[in-house]
């Protein structure tokens, strides 16, 4: 039987343990560190999800790329966007593993309103102090292309509700957030017991306290990103790749 998930990549380290998968080529399950979703459940609410060839929503799906208007599927509905790329759904095949250690790759093909081919390649490393993940990206097309990308992880709140979770070293209570923010040159976030890291290759962050029917807010989303929401639209932080041109860059988690 074919889980909704696709093949688990199981991930260990001393008492640790994560499992990547490979419907979307994200973290399923951190358990006690992330709000991630059961093996037998489709995700939802972009728990663990890659975010890539852009993160965050796009208005319209409509935009403009060396004078060329592009339309992308608008798979929003309510707000009339197109969110977070166009890998959440994909299949990602696994390229290398060991024990504490996978790195799975997808090709994302040119399509309407994206007619351009990316690789993408995530290698997430697994120690006792937590997780390492490095993403990678290149143009293995014969255009330049828009490139942006975000990893979206929630932190559990070990309560059940991120009013009790501190930030920082405030406690959330009852604020709603979603919101964008601007940390370049590298960045580290604590969210109770467990802190969130990324390089200078992620300059922004979204916040959001999971104020969804299926989170409730259960774990606080820290989402690092290598460019703001509507960027493809504004141009503001996409990375223009040119072809055989490649990115990269790391975030990751420790949890005790």
């Amino acid at each position: 039987m074919t889980l909704p998930s696709g093949e688990q990549f199981e991930l260990t380290a001393g008492a640790q343990r994560v499992v990547v998968v490979e419907v979307g080529g994200g973290i399923r399950d951190w358990g006690g560190v992330l709000l991630g979703y059961g093996e037998d459940e489709m995700c939802s609410s972009g728990r663990g999800q890659v975010l890539a060839p852009w993160p965050n929503r796009l208005a319209g799906g409509r935009h403009d790329w060396d004078g060329h208007e592009l339309q992308l599927p608008v798979n929003e509905v309510a707000s009339g966007s197109a969110i977070h790329g166009l890998v959440r759904w994909a299949s990602w095949r696994p390229v290398e593993r060991e024990p504490g250690r996978v790195v799975v790759e997808h090709v994302l093909q040119p399509q309407p309103g994206y007619p351009f081919a990316l690789r993408l390649r995530i290698d997430y490393r697994l120690t006792e102090a937590g997780l390492a993940v490095r993403t990678e990206a290149a143009n293995v097309g014969a255009h330049p292309c828009p490139f942006g990308v975000g990893h979206h992880p929630y932190v559990l709140a070990p309560t059940g509700r991120v009013d009790d979770l501190s930030l920082d070293g405030e406690l959330i209570g009852e604020r709603q957030l979603d919101e964008t923010r601007y940390r370049p040159g590298g960045w580290r976030v604590e969210v109770g017991e467990v802190t969130v890291w990324a390089d200078d290759s992620w300059p922004w962050l979204q916040m959001f306290t999971g104020d969804l029917p299926d989170i409730r807010r259960r774990g606080l989303a820290v989402e690092p990103m290598t460019c703001p929401p509507q960027a493809f639209r504004t141009g503001e932080d996409v990375i223009r790749l040119e072809p055989g041109q490649s990115w990269s860059g790391a975030w990751g988690i420790e949890a005790a």
